[in-house]
């Protein structure tokens, strides 16, 4: 009996700590068309993460604005996902995503760049932690597509480590050498002294 209580007391501590950070990206007047006329409502789009590489969205429906964006906040939480990021603030490589008619390019940029990304978009990167990421829509400029499409080029985000694994290597036999531009380098400089 203590133990269950005592696991009740943990579920409520963790969800009283705010670990996740939102974001409103959208919110539409929707309405229902009934035998007495119309009835009005609000959907509201929520993306969460942590920003340290765990990012989520969810959208929700009510008839008062803070009642929808509770209820696409808790369906952001059911959705999040877990993207490994390079260095702790931009992508291992580039890639593509696609939702419907919308369409994603995601690019690594060096550091010091910033997010360069409009819209719906940046809202997902700030959320995700990512610093320096440059990204372009094509197609639909729907936030709930772009929303989606960002999501699924994410979600082929692969790192060194995940790749090492499944092929059954050590992550230097996959990363290419670096330190051989290095140690030609001491070499021309002697050449060039005599």
């Amino acid at each position: 009996m203590a133990r269950e209580d005592n696991r009740r007391g943990k579920r409520r501590d963790r969800d009283e700590t705010p670990e996740f950070a939102d974001r409103l990206v959208a919110i539409n007047r929707v309405s229902k068309t009934v035998k007495g006329g119309k009835r009005f409502g609000f959907a509201a789009l929520v993306v969460i993460g942590d920003q340290k590489g765990r990012v989520g969205f969810g959208k929700g429906k009510a008839k008062e604005v803070p009642e929808a964006i509770r209820k696409a906040t808790e369906a952001a939480k059911r959705k999040i996902v877990r993207v490994p990021l390079r260095e702790g603030r931009t992508l291992h490589h580039d890639m593509n995503g696609r939702h419907g008619a919308g369409k994603v390019v995601m690019r690594t940029a060096p550091q010091g760049t910033g997010i360069i990304a409009g819209g719906p978009m940046r809202a997902v990167f700030e959320m995700l932690g990512v610093q320096d990421v440059v990204a372009k829509s094509i197609g639909s400029q729907n936030p709930y597509n772009m929303i989606r499409a960002t999501m699924d080029g994410l979600s082929k985000e692969s790192s060194p480590r995940n790749v090492a694994q499944r092929r059954g290597k050590k992550v230097s036999d996959i990363l290419p050498k670096v330190d051989a531009p290095a140690a030609a380098a001491p070499a021309e400089a002697e050449n060039a002294e005599a």
